[in-house]
């Protein structure tokens, strides 16, 4: 396909941040130039789109951030990009700019408002999938996650040493209120011996069973890792239900990781990625592509339409879950 000709094109970052955001910001300036491309650079979001707080950059706009974590353009959730008075307003600055096409970096929320922007509005858009969950459809992997489950073992080998010293069960939750993949990676990675997910309905019973099997082999220690939407509630309620039935047996602590999992220097797989996803999107949109996230299946670049992306869910591994399921015994 011939390459249609681009003069401007915009970036902005929105919704949670994740680690390799910079390095994508970095690939779509560098990107541009080298295409003979003026990048701009959108400030907070979508929400910058509705202030006008759109800035032109160049190659050294980008210096010395591809190691940082969050995003040198700042991120918001705007709730008047919601509406169709706000999406007007975003448009009539994106003309304003003579913008010809869009790179957005972020997850579900952000392909959603996309999708209604560029349906609204004649405007290409192609997304950079950026959230550390994993939890979008049609790419293998997410910039942010591998940092984020990096960060998450680190954590965990430190809280073993605790565990081991003083014969604790330690419940860790790890971020992922709909996806468990943060959880299932790093479990598995750091030696859990329970992994607890959103996608499997596990009740408390299956946790007993786990534990009354540690506990014949004398295990000093346990670790569970707990999804943050794990169907059985509240870390701490399982802590509590874990103590009404063991009583005196575990010695119990909670562990909350929190936002230090979206926080850090990205990993080289997320530096790699994000510059790779980044260079791609320029060219996708120099290509014709419009209205679709960039991703990689199999090693391989991948579009999926923002309407796929954002409806349906990406299906966890179940070699994973039986491989967490043979060596946590």
């Amino acid at each position: 396909m011939a390459k249609k000709v681009f003069n401007r094109i915009g970036v902005l970052t929105s919704g949670g941040d994740a680690p390799g955001m910079n390095a994508a910001i970095r690939a779509v300036v560098r990107s541009c130039v080298y295409y003979d491309i003026t990048p701009y650079g959108v400030m907070e979001g979508y929400d910058g789109l509705i202030k006008n707080k759109i800035h032109k950059m160049d190659a050294s706009s980008v210096k010395h951030i591809i190691h940082q974590g969050g995003t040198i353009l700042k991120s918001a959730r705007s709730k008047r990009f919601m509406t169709i008075g706000g999406r007007e307003k975003a448009w009539n600055n994106i003309k304003k700019k003579k913008l010809d096409g869009l790179v957005v970096i972020g997850g579900d929320g952000t392909f959603k408002g996309a999708m209604a922007l560029g349906s609204e509005h004649d405007i290409p858009i192609v997304g950079i999938p950026g959230t550390i969950d994993n939890d979008i459809f049609g790419t293998d992997f997410t910039l942010g996650f591998d940092t984020a489950t990096n960060t998450v073992v680190e954590a965990v080998d430190k809280i073993r040493d605790t565990a081991t010293s003083h014969s604790r069960l330690f419940f860790i939750e790890v971020m992922g209120r709909d996806a468990g993949f943060i959880a299932v990676h790093s479990g598995i990675a750091a030696g859990s011996e329970e992994i607890l997910i959103p996608e499997k309905d596990r009740d408390v019973e299956h946790l007993f069973e786990s534990l009354e099997r540690t506990s014949r082999r004398n295990k000093t220690s346990r670790l569970v890792i707990v999804a943050e939407g794990d169907q059985n509630g509240s870390v701490y309620n399982l802590e509590r239900q874990v103590k009404e039935r063991f009583g005196d047996r575990y010695e119990t602590k909670v562990t909350i990781l929190g936002h230090v999992q979206r926080g850090g220097r990205p990993t080289c797989n997320d530096r790699v990625l994000a510059s790779r996803l980044g260079v791609s999107a320029v060219e996708a949109l120099m290509e014709g592509k419009r209205n679709v996230m960039i991703g990689t299946r199999n090693k391989k670049i991948n579009f999926t339409d923002f309407d796929k992306a954002t409806k349906q869910n990406p299906k966890m591994d179940e070699e994973l879950i039986r491989v967490a399921n043979i060596i946590s015994i």
